[in-house]
């Protein structure tokens, strides 16, 4: 099921499975925002990556002397979410811990997601609780994709020097290995063949936002301080992903035990954890 909410700027609309989102349009101009997802090039369009980030070594973590799967970037994006209620701005979605979660995360949780809108901004609200009583780790990511052309430039608020992460690609790990993609530039061109070796991954992007022009219009994309960038598309396909990370993919070394993974988050019981992004359309 779907649900939307609207203004005299914006109507969103965000599917209860995944609690994804699935249209940010402008009623001023008629514009689509959001890739529209296609079976023969990607079907997705936002998904929340949640309790992990990327590819687990063997797609398998040990915690407390045990070892758990979990596919690529978590269970949420593939879980029915509740609706919990809306008004006339925002709207809220809840995803809790379960039979079907504990068989590969042994946590207690409750998660919320709000959208919010405010003229021709969308906010993306993320709590977090632990309601378990002992520590609770967990990695957290956001991927929503914008509609753009081959050659549009995201541009970053600051002048960046930034590497990527190479990334072993059969497996999905990153590796030790850097590429130099901007030195001291604000432009990133969008180019056939710029996600030939996957997703460019950063760490330590100064800016606040990054704008992408398309078309005319743009999105100033607020990256709500998150300490890894991802920027991703099938390569030559009219889309852009970009996706804040609060967490990492697995590199080939093996951990002893999840709270050791890279890029890790944790939460005390009872403690709740808060993250925003963002985006003004124009």
């Amino acid at each position: 099921m779907r649900h939307s909410i609207e203004n005299e700027h914006l109507k969103i609309t965000v599917k209860e499975f995944g609690c994804e989102l699935s249209s940010i349009y402008s009623k001023k101009t008629g514009f689509e925002y959001l890739w529209q997802g296609d079976e023969k090039i990607w079907s997705g369009q936002s998904p929340v990556l949640f309790p992990i980030v990327g590819r687990l070594l063997n797609d398998e973590y040990s915690f407390d002397g045990k070892t758990y799967k979990m596919a690529k970037h978590g269970f949420a994006r593939r879980s029915e979410w509740e609706f919990l209620s809306s008004d006339e701005n925002s709207m809220t979605f809840c995803l809790m811990d379960s039979e079907e979660t504990r068989k590969s995360y042994p946590f207690s949780f409750e998660f919320y997601i709000t959208f919010k809108l405010e003229e021709n901004k969308l906010f993306v609200l993320h709590e977090i609780r632990n309601t378990g009583k002992e520590k609770m780790f967990f990695s957290l990511g956001a991927h929503p994709a914008f509609n753009c052309q081959i050659g549009d430039k995201l541009i970053f608020e600051k002048a960046e020097t930034l590497d990527t992460f190479k990334i072993d690609l059969e497996r999905s790990l990153l590796l030790s290995e850097t590429v130099s993609v901007l030195k001291n530039e604000t432009d990133l061109v969008i180019t056939k063949d710029i996600f030939n070796e996957d997703a460019l991954i950063f760490e330590g992007v100064k800016s606040e936002f990054v704008t992408l022009n398309t078309n005319g219009h743009s999105v100033r994309f607020n990256l709500g301080k998150a300490p890894y960038l991802g920027i991703w598309a099938k390569p030559g396909a009219p889309y852009v992903c970009i996706e804040p990370w609060l967490g990492l993919n697995d590199s080939p070394v093996k951990k002893d035990d999840f709270s050791q993974k890279t890029g890790i988050n944790c939460l005390l019981a009872g403690e709740k954890f808060s993250y925003c992004w963002s985006a003004e359309m124009t």
